[in-house]
């Protein structure tokens, strides 16, 4: 049985636990409210831009451009966007698991035809120890990712694409659905494909007049779509990661409240047992007196 110093040491280091979680807790949830405004905001221009650029699509037909080039042969590339801390439950597990299932081809890994540009620090060292290949990762930027560095990533892709020896490109990221709900999911990014879809007002199909001509209007925009939807998708990780931590260190709080009302419990048993031994002793010996 533990002595009564050993379970009040034990509960100290509890509480310490319970007050740095609850702190994480109430940072998270801080910081959450802002990611989701920003994943919000961003929301109706990212879905804007996605149904003009494949409006453009539907009318540049013949269009040649660098995006839209089908290469028959060489490596996926996918981009992985996790978190850099931990403590955050099983988001960025759940990002891998996605990952390593993308990467499949007939059942197996293909780790010779793939490569990897990571943004966050447990995304890079979850595949560097597993031997894959990373082309390039960014640190720091997962919990407050900026413009600049989706236009900075954006045109990393587009150079590796244009340079030839990438098949196609996707990304891996996790879409903010609540603050409880988070969901994994992939996008094709390069080579940019077409969706057969109609805009529609109303009922009505919207047209649009371009100037100088809806090619020269595509030409300019890809570049810009790859951008919006990188960065929509990395202020979506953004919301889905603080989210977590969130959901993880409240959980952690109320599981050390709960383990301290047992430790308290098991305290106040100990301590009863060792007056009953000492009441038992004291008894014990007056009778031996007399």
């Amino acid at each position: 049985m533990a002595s009564l110093q050993d379970i009040r040491r034990r509960i100290k280091s509890v509480k310490s636990t319970q007050k740095i979680t609850n702190a994480m807790n109430m940072v998270a949830t801080s910081k959450l409210r802002r990611a989701k405004e920003a994943a919000v905001a961003n929301r109706p221009y990212a879905d804007k831009m996605r149904s003009v650029v494949q409006n453009l699509a539907s009318h540049a037909e013949g269009f040649s451009h660098p995006m839209l080039e089908v290469h028959e042969t060489g490596k996926r590339l996918i981009l992985v966007i996790a978190a850099d801390k931990g403590l955050a439950g099983a988001y960025s597990s759940n990002v891998f698991k996605t990952t390593h299932a993308e990467m499949e081809v007939n059942g197996v890994e293909d780790k010779g035809n793939t490569e990897l540009v990571t943004v966050g620090r447990k995304a890079r060292d979850h595949f560097r120890l597993r031997g894959y290949s990373i082309a390039r990762s960014y640190i720091g930027i997962s919990e407050k990712p900026k413009y600049e560095n989706a236009k900075e990533i954006a045109e990393y892709l587009i150079e590796r694409f244009k340079t030839g020896g990438i098949k196609d490109i996707v990304m891996v990221y996790t879409r903010f659905v609540s603050a409880i709900s988070c969901v994994p999911e992939v996008v094709k990014l390069l080579p940019f494909e077409h969706e057969a879809t109609e805009e529609q007002d109303g009922g009505l199909r919207a047209e649009y007049i371009y100037e100088p001509s809806a090619e020269a209007v595509l030409g300019h925009l890809l570049p810009q779509y790859l951008i919006t939807v990188i960065y929509a998708a990395m202020l979506q990780a953004a919301a889905s990661e603080l989210s977590s931590r969130m959901n993880a260190m409240q959980n952690a709080t109320d599981n050390a409240e709960e383990l301290i009302s047992k430790l308290d419990l098991y305290y106040n048993k100990v301590r009863q047992a060792g007056i009953t031994n000492e009441i038992t002793e004291i008894v014990g010996g007056a009778n031996a007196l007399n």
